[in-house]
């Protein structure tokens, strides 16, 4: 076999410039080897004597590993064609040895091509030519922490709470993973570290014993383990894509995202406003986008029918999702008026038409709508309680107190037309009302007041929640009573009225950790703290209620860090309307963060223990970080 005939230097030749770039990539080169030697063939003396009148060949063979070999292949080439000012034509690889992977036809920055040792060639006049090995260098992230040491595996587990660690049975098994890894290592910076334990190196052979973990047995050489407050948390077995596994070292305990889910693999994810208006402006066909937040209860109820008619609805019509709570979303928000979640909107050519709001729909039904889409019919409006036909006494502003003077025992339930809860409620009181009235020796009477038109009463009263039941004697209002839902149970304590139970305190009555602000105090308190994580809230708000016991707990764990505080704001109250407006709450609960008063961000991680001291750990280690760096440059 032989290679074109070329004109080739005698001496070797000085690297030109164009090497200084691949200087800057130093790494250990393999040796030649067995591998990097091509055999011409044995030849006899007269072949021999032929040879030395001959030009001499120039015979390369190319080693490299990697999912871009041939692009690698091309981009070295270029480089010898370039150093040895050899032209292309000039220059034939004889045989090329490459691994059996898709190959990119993108050549990523960090290819570089130079010599292992000595000059770029070298010949043998006996048949044999010893070949320069070009090999393809990855720059690993410095955000990824190399470990082989034991102790310092360790002292990293003490140190930081979040971690995700690489464990490959060599250096080239870990190649892809880190190549992805990188890329998170850069996202999740300060919230998240990323580590590598290479089971293939002598000393971190015997740190992966220690722990117990054998990436030999793995498929793909590699396992990824979670540690979280300096133990084992879980394997990682979500996809290993950029996005997942940032969200997932963002909220470690979270929900996959939506897209995870291979029953949503024809949903369209969008990601980005960019996204989103790219999608607008180049789809076709229908489009029908749900913008969601990954908490909401409604949301994850509709997801599967949802999903199930993205499919069999497939070419026809595009089905998208999009995760707009995050802050960043505010322009799409108010573009779309999402005021709640799920928020669905309706495109034709990129342009809006309708909302869809069957939020109980069947794949059936979504596609039955898509048929025919329509603006959703205008509900007639609710008559008002007071105008339907009851028995119950309707009071106002200016008739509650003559009433109340004229009769002994009153039982008031102060209520908001729009809250389920009362609806649930009204039924069973009407039910009681409607015994009262027509009992001979009634224990008393049943009136109720809309605390929104008629506010002068509900501010009188510290109505902040619905429904509220009050008891009132001979003119002056007794107690609350928070317990009486049912037809029974109002009758029976009308018969026998006595003090319930002493209501729990409210949240800012007890003894916490938890700084509870105002309208007026706000911004001063945020001031004298470094990293303030603020609740808004109201007290009648369940899902307000099941994150109170976690944040307060998250509390009492930073309660000795004077950097360090967790508010609270009452929104019902209302001195503090003006504020909550102010800081952008269209919703309980709402999670602001703060840097010496400063807003910088929602929160929009778990609402658990786990996620609210996560969130506030990392912003201390990257304190932490920052002046170890400053002592270092000291």
């Amino acid at each position: 076999m032989r290679a074109a005939v070329g004109s080739v230097p005698t001496a070797r030749p000085e690297l030109g410039p164009k090497s200084s770039r691949a200087l800057r990539y130093l790494f250990q080169a393999a040796p030649i080897s067995a591998a990097s030697t091509l055999s011409i063939g044995d030849r006899g003396e007269e072949e021999e004597e032929e040879a030395e009148e001959e030009e001499v060949y120039l015979l390369m063979l190319i080693t490299v590993t990697g999912s871009e070999s041939r692009a690698v292949v091309n981009h070295c080439l270029r480089t010898v064609h370039q150093e040895l000012a050899v032209p292309p034509g000039d220059l034939e690889v004889l045989q090329t040895i490459t691994t059996n992977r898709d190959v990119s036809s993108n050549l990523p920055s960090e290819v570089v091509c130079i010599p292992p040792q000595g000059s770029f060639w070298e010949l043998s006049r006996k048949g044999k030519a010893f070949l320069p090995a070009f090999v393809y260098s990855l720059k690993v992230s410095p955000l990824i922490e190399k470990i082989s040491d034991h102790k310092d595996f360790k002292k990293l587990l003490r140190t930081r709470n979040n971690i995700l660690v690489l464990y490959s049975k060599s250096t080239a098994a870990a190649e892809s993973s880190l190549r992805l890894l990188s890329s998170v290592a850069q996202e999740v910076k300060g919230r998240g570290t990323i580590g590598w334990i290479d089971c293939g190196d002598t000393e971190s052979r015997k740190l992966c014993k220690k722990m117990k973990v054998d990436p030999n047995s793995k498929e793909k050489g590699v396992d990824l383990l979670h540690y979280k407050d300096g133990a084992f948390h879980t394997p990682y077995n979500r996809a290993v894509t950029l996005k997942s596994m940032v969200a997932f070292l963002k909220d470690p305990e979270g929900a996959p995202l939506w897209e995870e889910d291979p029953e949503a693999k024809d949903i369209v994810h969008v990601d980005s406003e960019k996204e989103l208006r790219r999608l607008l402006k180049k789809e076709d066909k229908p489009l029908l986008m749900m913008f969601y937040a990954p908490w909401c209860g409604v949301c994850k109820r509709m997801m599967p029918s949802y999903q199930q008619a993205a499919t069999e609805l497939k070419g026809k019509y595009v089905l998208a999702g999009m995760n707009v709570y995050s802050a960043e979303f505010e322009r799409i928000k108010e573009e779309f008026n999402v005021r709640g979640y799920p928020t669905i909107c309706y495109f034709e050519k990129g342009k809006f038409l309708f909302n869809f709001e069957n939020f109980g729909a069947t794949a059936a039904d979504i596609a039955e709508w898509l048929k025919n889409p329509q603006a959703p019919q205008p509900q007639p409006p609710e008559t008002p309680w007071a105008d339907e036909e009851n028995v119950v006494y309707h009071l106002t502003d200016e008739d509650f107190d003559k009433f109340i003077k004229d009769h002994s025992s009153v039982l008031v339930m102060f209520h908001a037309p729009w809250c389920g809860h009362c609806k649930k409620m009204k039924p069973e009181y009407e039910k009681a009302a409607e015994f009262l009235h027509v009992a001979s020796d009634s224990p008393g009477v049943l009136a109720a007041v809309d605390a929104t038109t008629n506010k002068a009463l509900a501010e009188r009263y510290h109505i902040s929640g619905f429904p509220t039941l009050k008891y009132f004697k001979d003119g002056e209002e007794k107690y609350t009573l928070p317990h009486l839902r049912t037809k029974k149970k109002i009758i029976d304590w009308l018969q026998n009225p006595e003090a319930p139970p002493p209501p729990e305190p409210a949240w800012e009555e007890k003894q916490t950790s938890v700084v509870h602000l105002a309208g007026e105090d706000f911004r001063e308190s945020l001031k004298k703290k470094k990293h303030t994580l603020v609740m808004f809230y109201a007290p009648w708000c369940p899902h307000c209620k099941n994150a109170i016991p976690h944040f307060t707990t998250a509390a009492e764990v930073f309660k000795e860090d004077r950097k360090i505080a967790y508010a609270a704001v009452d929104c019902a109250k209302g001195q503090n309307h003006e504020l909550c407006k102010q800081e952008g709450v269209d919703g309980y609960p709402t999670f602001n963060y703060y840097n010496y008063g400063k807003f910088v961000e929602k929160y929009t991680g778990e609402r658990g223990e786990s996620g609210f001291t996560t969130f506030m750990r990392t912003l201390r280690e990257r304190d932490h970080e920052r002046v170890g760096k400053k002592k270092d440059e000291l």
